[in-house]
């Protein structure tokens, strides 16, 4: 009777320890990786290194959804193919920006150029 009494008070530390004896945590599995990925992680390293967004001026020339920031985007193209351009996403609005201007002088020619056409745009100097 005495035993079965310590059994029932203590089985469910017995139990851990002994389930924990028999458990073991993913021993020796080594993940295989290919050599190319890592040259990969390098170079997109080395491209992200180049960008500088910090000091270059913007111009914003369209606000809203994706459909039509690529029709604004491909509008803009058509007239400035030397410029570049681009849609970023920030939730849930799509904005197209373009330019990449070292100086506030020099954006504020071209945003007097492009106001033209798209009344609705501003300067933008967006942080990393």
């Amino acid at each position: 009777m005495r035993i079965l009494h310590f059994f029932n008070k203590y089985s469910f530390s017995v139990l851990t320890f002994f389930l924990a004896g028999i458990c073991t945590a993913q021993s020796g599995n080594n993940v295989k990786q290919d050599p190319r990925f890592e040259q990969l992680l390098v170079e997109k390293r080395k491209i992200n290194s180049s960008i500088t967004l910090n000091d270059r001026y913007k111009i914003q020339i369209f606000t809203g959804e994706a459909e039509a920031s690529k029709k604004a985007l491909q509008e803009f193209k058509k007239t400035n193919k030397n410029v570049d351009a681009t849609i970023v996403f920030n939730t849930p609005i799509y904005k197209v920006w373009v330019g990449s201007y070292k100086t506030r002088i020099d954006a504020e020619k071209k945003l007097l150029e492009l106001k033209k056409k798209f009344p609705t745009a501003f300067l933008v100097k967006p942080n990393k």
